[in-house]
C-alpha cells in the first residue's frame, strides 16, 4: 500500500500528481456509465493476430485489447478493455476460473525475443491463488522447451516435476526457488519486491457473454514498485530518459497443459506465449526546477491539487519563475490567514471568507468538484428465482449506479446496520437495511438497472462512504447538496423513508430525537462519526469504536486510490501475536470481488480511472461528472450574498433547479490573497501563478502545464476576473469588493439565468474531442483528436517579468499562520 501522510504535498520533488491522468470524463451527463475514460488520442489497441505467432491456437484468437494510455504515465490508473473473449467463469476453490485474462506489469525486454517483455521481470504471483503463481508442480511431459531452464524433472514417486519462473529486479537482484539444479525454500511469490498488499497484478478479469470486458489497472512507478523501477532515470550516453515498462495481458482458457483446469502459472510458456504486451513510457519522477528559484506557499483546497501539480514544472522553469509548494488544509483557515497575515500562503478556496473584514481578491482558477466513486462487482444471489443470465455475470463489474441526496445522507450518518461494528449494540437502528445495495430505496432509484436487485453483496464497505478526515469546503458543499433535498432533510430530521428506514438517531438534526440532546449541526465542514457505540472486548480482542471500524482516509486522492485497488478499509481479525496486539486489516479485494464506495474529487477520479455515480441534481436529472456537466453547473452558478467576486452552485437556488445538465457537486476554486499584505516579490509571484492558471493553464491535456482531466476550463468571464485580480495583487491595490460591472470578470446579479452564464459568449469552448473515432488496432498510439496546440495567451507574458531570486518569506509562509479569531464564512 502506498505511504500515507499526504497532508503536505511538496510539488517540487514528489511525483507529478495527476499530471498524466489518463481520463477525460464520460461525454454526457445522465444515468449511463460514470467511468472516467482516457482521451481517445492516448489509447492504444493491439490484437492477438498482431502479436501472437500462434494466435490460431490461442484461447481467444480474435482478442483485441485497448489500453487507455501508454505514454507520459505516472502512478495512476488506466482502463484495459477488450473484445473477442469468451464468457468467463470466476475462480473457485483450486480452479483459477475459465476464459479470463490476467494482467501484470513488467520492466524488462526478453533477450531471446526482442520487442517483447521478459516474463522473469513481471510483478506476478503475490496473491498465491490458483492459476496465478510463479511456480508449481508439473508433469514432465507438459514442460515446454522454453520452460526447461526454469524446471526440475520428477525426482521420484513422491517428488513431481517443478517449474518456477524467477523474478529479476531492475537492479539485477534475483529471486529464485531453483538454484544450481535444486529446489530451495525461497518464496518467489512473496518477496522483498512485491507482496499482496503492494502488487498491482490482476489474477482474473472476466468477459461478458459477448466476449467483451474491461478492468481498471493500477500503473506503478518506482515509488510503488522498486523492483520494476518504472520512471527512474536511465542514462544512455549523454541522454537520460525514464525507465520504460510493459503492461502484459495473458489470455487464459479452460485448462492448462496436462491439467483438467486452470491451476498453473500464467508465466509458463503454454500460457505466456499468447500474451499481448504494451510498452509503457513514464514522466520523469520528480520535478526539476531552476536553481535559486523563490519558493512560494499555496494552501487550501485539495480540489485543485492535480492542476497545480501539472502547472508547477512550467511555472518554476520559466524565466524568473517561482516554485509553488502546496499543502492541503481547511480552506477556512487558509483564507483567514491570507486576509490578515503578512506572510500567509496564497489561499485556494471555494467559498468566500465573509463578514465585513474581507479584503481578499478572488481569482478563479479551476472548475472541479466532488464525486462518489465505486468499485462493485456482481455477486448474484444463489437463491431460487435468480435468472440464469444473472448467475453468468458473477464477478463482472457494475459501471452504472444512481444516488439521491437521501441515499447519500444514509451513507454519511452510519444509518445502515453494517456501518456499525459487528458485535456492537445496533438496537437504535431498528430494522434498517444492512447496506446501500440491499436498501429498497436504492433498488427503487436504480430500477432501470435490473441487475442490482439480484445481488447478495454484503460488506461494511458498501454500508458507508470512505470519507477524508479534517475540514474542507468540499464537505460543506456535500452537506448543502443533501440538505437542499426535501426528502433527505426530512430523513435527517428523523422521518422514516417510504420503506421504514430511519436516520441513526446520533446523527439526527432534531434535538428531540438525538440521544445527545443536541441536534447534529448541518451543514458543516467535516464528516463526523457521531455514533459513540462500541463493540465490547470479546475473548481478549480490544473494543472497536466507529473510527476503528470504518477509518477515515487521509484525503480525497487516497479515497480514489483505494477504490481503484478494491480496498474498502475493512477491519480484519484480532492478532494477539502482534506486538502490541492489534486488529489486522483485511486485504484488498481483487477484481471480481470488489465492493467499495468512496467520496473523492473529480480530478482524482479521472487520475485513477474509477467509476463514478450519477447523482440526482436539483432539476431531477441523474448526472455523472463530465467536462460538459461541470461546465453546465458553472453556468448555473450565482454570486454569494455579500461577496460578488465569488460564485457558487446553490443546490437550493432557482438557477440550479433549471439546469438539467448540471453536475450537482461542481465547485469553483479561487486563488486569493489580500493585496495589502506581503512583500512585492511574493505578490508578483502569486500574480504570475494566477495569470498562468487562468490562461495557458486552462488548455486541456496531459502534458506539463496543461489542465488535467477531471476539470472543465474556466469560462471567459472567470478569466477576466482572474487577470484583474492578479493585477490588483501585484500592484498592492487595496480595493473594496468590486461592484458588478467593473469589467474585471464580475458576474452580475443572482437572478434570472444567473451570473456570467446568461450570455453564451462568455462561456468556455470545451470541445476537447469532437466526434472521436475508435483507435485502430495497430498497437501504436492513435493520432491526436484535439487539433493543434493553441498559442500561449499573451497575458502570461508577465511570467518573464517576475522578480528573480525572490525573498525567503515564502519558505516561512506555511508556519506563519497566526491565531485569528474566526470570521463568519458564507455556508
Amino acid at each position: 500500500m502506498r505511504p500515507r501522510g499526504t497532508i503536505a504535498r511538496a510539488l517540487v520533488f514528489g511525483a507529478l500528481v495527476g499530471l498524466a491522468a489518463t481520463a477525460v470524463f464520460a461525454g454526457v451527463g445522465g444515468a449511463g456509465a460514470g467511468s472516467a475514460r482516457a482521451a481517445d488520442s492516448t489509447a492504444v489497441t493491439a490484437t492477438a493476430a498482431q502479436q501472437d505467432k500462434d494466435a490460431k491456437n490461442a484461447p481467444f484468437p480474435d482478442l483485441a485489447v485497448t489500453v487507455s494510455q501508454t505514454t507520459d504515465l505516472i502512478s495512476q490508473g488506466v482502463t484495459v478493455s477488450w473484445t473477442g473473449g469468451k464468457l468467463s467463469t470466476p475462480p473457485s476453490g483450486g480452479n483459477g476460473g475459465e476464459n479470463f485474462l490476467q494482467l501484470a506489469q513488467c520492466w524488462g525486454e526478453d533477450p531471446d525475443n526482442p520487442g517483447h517483455p521478459d516474463r522473469t521481470t513481471c510483478q506476478y504471483g503475490a496473491f498465491n491463488t490458483a492459476g496465478a503463481t510463479r511456480d508449481g508442480y508439473v508433469t514432465d511431459d507438459t514442460v515446454a522447451t522454453q520452460d526447461e531452464k526454469f524446471s526440475l524433472p520428477r525426482r521420484g514417486p513422491f517428488t513431481p516435476g517443478y517449474t518456477s519462473i524467477p523474478f529479476t529486479s531492475v537492479d539485477g537482484a534475483k529471486v529464485a526457488s531453483i538454484v544450481d539444479g535444486k529446489q530451495t525454500d525461497t518464496n518467489v511469490n512473496v518477496n522483498q519486491f512485491f507482496n499482496p498488499s503492494q502488487s498491482n497484478e490482476v489474477p482474473w478479469a472476466g468477459s461478458a457473454s459477448n466476449g467483451a470486458g474491461s478492468v481498471r489497472f493500477e500503473v506503478q512507478t518506482a515509488l510503488q514498485a522498486n523492483g520494476l523501477g518504472c520512471g527512474t532515470p536511465v542514462k544512455s550516453g549523454s541522454t537520460t530518459t525514464p525507465q520504460t515498462c510493459w503492461l502484459v495481458v495473458i489470455p487464459r482458457g479452460t485448462a492448462d497443459s496436462g491439467e483438467p483446469h486452470i491451476t498453473q502459472s500464467g508465466l509458463r510458456w503454454d500460457a505466456w506465449k499468447h500474451n499481448i504486451a504494451f510498452k509503457l513510457t513514464f514522466k520523469p519522477l520528480g520535478v526539476s526546477c531552476n536553481i535559486g528559484a523563490a519558493e512560494r506557499q499555496l494552501r487550501g483546497s485539495e480540489l485543485v491539487a492535480g492542476a497545480v501539480a501539472s502547472w508547477q514544472p512550467v511555472l518554476c522553469n520559466s524565466q524568473g519563475g517561482a516554485i509553488y509548494t502546496m499543502s492541503n488544509s481547511a480552506e477556512s483557515d487558509a483564507v483567514q490567514a491570507a486576509n490578515g497575515a503578512d506572510a500567509a500562503p496564497l489561499a485556494l478556496t471555494s467559498r468566500a471568507l465573509g463578514g465585513t473584514e474581507d479584503d481578499l481578491r478572488y481569482a478563479p482558477v479551476a472548475v472541479g468538484g466532488l464525486a462518489i466513486a465505486f468499485a462493485v462487482d456482481r455477486a448474484p444471489s444463489a437463491a431460487d428465482g435468480t435468472p440464469e443470465d444473472q448467475l453468468l455475470k458473477a464477478g463482472l463489474s457494475f459501471d452504472s449506479l444512481k444516488l439521491t441526496p437521501r441515499l447519500i445522507a444514509k451513507l454519511l450518518t452510519a444509518s445502515y446496520l453494517d456501518s456499525l461494528p459487528t458485535y456492537a449494540d445496533k438496537g437504535h437502528l431498528g430494522a434498517n437495511a444492512r447496506n446501500l445495495l440491499l436498501d429498497p430505496d436504492f433498488l427503487d432509484v436504480n430500477a432501470d438497472i435490473p441487475d442490482w436487485k439480484f445481488q447478495a453483496i454484503v460488506a461494511p464497505s458498501v454500508a458507508d462512504l470512505l470519507v477524508p478526515q479534517g475540514r474542507s469546503d468540499a464537505a460543506m458543499q456535500l452537506w448543502r447538496y443533501v440538505l437542499a433535498d426535501a426528502d433527505a432533510k426530512a430523513f435527517l430530521a428523523g422521518q422514516a423513508d417510504p420503506w421504514g428506514m430511519k436516520v441513526n438517531p446520533t446523527s439526527a438534526t432534531d434535538a428531540a430525537i438525538n440521544p445527545s440532546g443536541a441536534a447534529l449541526d448541518l451543514p458543516r465542514e467535516d464528516f463526523p462519526k457521531a455514533d459513540p457505540v462500541v463493540q465490547p472486548v470479546i475473548n481478549g480482542a480490544a473494543e472497536v469504536n466507529l473510527v476503528t471500524w470504518r477509518p477515515y482516509t487521509n484525503d480525497l486522492d487516497q479515497s480514489a486510490y483505494l477504490t481503484l485497488r478494491g480496498d474498502g478499509q475493512v477491519l480484519g481479525q484480532w492478532d494477539p501475536t502482534s506486538s502490541p496486539a492489534k486488529y489486522a486489516k483485511t486485504p484488498r479485494s481483487l477484481p471480481g470481488y470488489q465492493k467499495v464506495l468512496a467520496l473523492t474529487d473529480t480530478s482524482s477520479a479521472a487520475k485513477y480511472q474509477v467509476v463514478t455515480a450519477a447523482l440526482r441534481n436539483p432539476a431531477g436529472a441523474y448526472v455523472t461528472p463530465s467536462t460538459q456537466s461541470l461546465t453546465a453547473a458553472a453556468t448555473a452558478m450565482t454570486p454569494v450574498a455579500g461577496q460578488s467576486q465569488v460564485v457558487e452552485y446553490d443546490p437550493a437556488g432557482a438557477t440550479a433547479k433549471a439546469a438539467a445538465d448540471a453536475y450537482p457537486l461542481t465547485m469553483p476554486v479561487y486563488a486569493t490573497t489580500n493585496p495589502a499584505r506581503g512583500d512585492a516579490a511574493t505578490r508578483a509571484d502569486y500574480a504570475a501563478f494566477i495569470r498562468y492558471a487562468a490562461t495557458t493553464g486552462q488548455t486541456p491535456g496531459v502534458e506539463a502545464g496543461q489542465l488535467p482531466p477531471g476539470y472543465a476550463p474556466i469560462p471567459a468571464g472567470w478569466k477576466a476576473q482572474a487577470i484583474a485580480a492578479a493585477a490588483a495583487i501585484q500592484s498592492g491595490a487595496t480595493l473594496d469588493s468590486p461592484s458588478d460591472g467593473e469589467g474585471d470578470g464580475s458576474f452580475g446579479d443572482s437572478g434570472g439565468t444567473g451570473g456570467y452564464g446568461a450570455d453564451a459568449s462568455t462561456g468556455a469552448t470545451i470541445d476537447t474531442a469532437s466526434a472521436p473515432t475508435a483507435p485502430q488496432a495497430l498497437g501504436s498510439a492513435a493520432g491526436s483528436l484535439t487539433g493543434d496546440k493553441t498559442a500561449k495567451d499573451p497575458d502570461t507574458g508577465a511570467l518573464a517579468a517576475v522578480l528573480p531570486g525572490g525573498l525567503l518569506g515564502g519558505l516561512a509562509a506555511a508556519g506563519a499562520v497566526p491565531v485569528i479569531a474566526r470570521l463568519r464564512r458564507f455556508p
